[in-house]
């Protein structure tokens, strides 16, 4: 593979994304969205904090104090679920508008390998969606100046925000480069996504040997020991393997057109 060329599919859609707003749009919804729930939870740990004076046994019992318990990890957990519902907003366009407009099948008579065109896609998209990261950098630093939370678990749980990030664009450039509607790859993405996210609210019904891999499928699960500070290997390699894998798919799929 050729970095020039992957470089120049990245600088292609990078500018697609901020020359048609839409990067300037997810961004804004984004930051609106996770604004507000950050204000919920800091005026709920407020409101704790006054019962907890009020009666100091219930907030040993409860932990209510507790930043990183109360404010933290519900904070990554609310972002992963905007995530969820905005990144296939990022993705849906990638390859689905190239095969509508008829500039993919232009595209891939270039000197391009599909593996370049696919990293190049990959990246752009991964750029926006860092930038939209790195804009929620905000509510930690304003955490760390109101009060004492562990600063590991902050760090740990961006990282696992930052893989899962990677891991839904993979897969939303997967169902991109199966339609021409940029609205029916936007909806299988999320599709796809939300049964990837509930799968481990299925594994008490199920025996113990099924539950712990549908467990271990669940992509939410990963996320979690992440945003409690604890770095397991099995969880970075989990999202590795999810992103590699529908990177492959969506190789697959462009070379299963072009044969046609």
């Amino acid at each position: 593979m050729s970095p020039r060329n992957i470089g120049l599919v990245f600088k292609k859609d990078l500018k697609s994304y901020f020359n048609s707003f839409i990067a300037y749009a997810v961004i804004a919804i984004f930051l609106a969205v996770t604004g507000y729930l950050f204000s919920n939870l800091l005026a709920s740990f407020s409101v704790l904090s006054l019962q907890a004076h009020a009666n100091p046994m219930v907030a040993k019992q409860y932990n209510l104090l507790n930043v990183n318990e109360t404010v933290v990890r519900p904070l990554f957990g609310n972002i992963s679920m905007v995530m969820l519902l905005m990144l296939p907003l990022l993705t849906m366009k990638l390859l689905a508008d190239e095969k509508k407009s008829g500039t993919m099948e232009l595209l891939l008579t270039y000197p391009v390998r599909d593996a370049e065109v696919v990293l190049g896609k990959f990246l752009a998209c991964l750029t926006v969606f860092a930038a939209m990261l790195l804009s929620t950098i905000s509510y930690p630093i304003l955490l760390i100046n109101l009060g004492e939370p562990e600063v590991l678990p902050m760090i740990t749980g961006y990282v696992g925000l930052f893989l899962l990030g990677a891991a839904f664009i993979s897969l939303g450039i997967f169902t991109s480069s199966l339609t021409e509607n940029q609205i029916i790859a936007g909806s299988l993405s999320i599709g796809i996504l939300f049964c990837f996210w509930l799968m481990s609210y299925s594994t008490a019904f199920l025996s113990p040997d099924v539950g712990q891999i549908i467990s271990y499928l669940a992509i939410n699960e990963h996320l979690e020991s992440l945003a409690k500070g604890v770095v397991d290997t099995e969880d970075i390699i989990y999202f590795l393997i999810f992103t590699v894998l529908f990177l492959f798919l969506t190789l697959r799929s462009l070379e299963s057109k072009r044969w046609r």
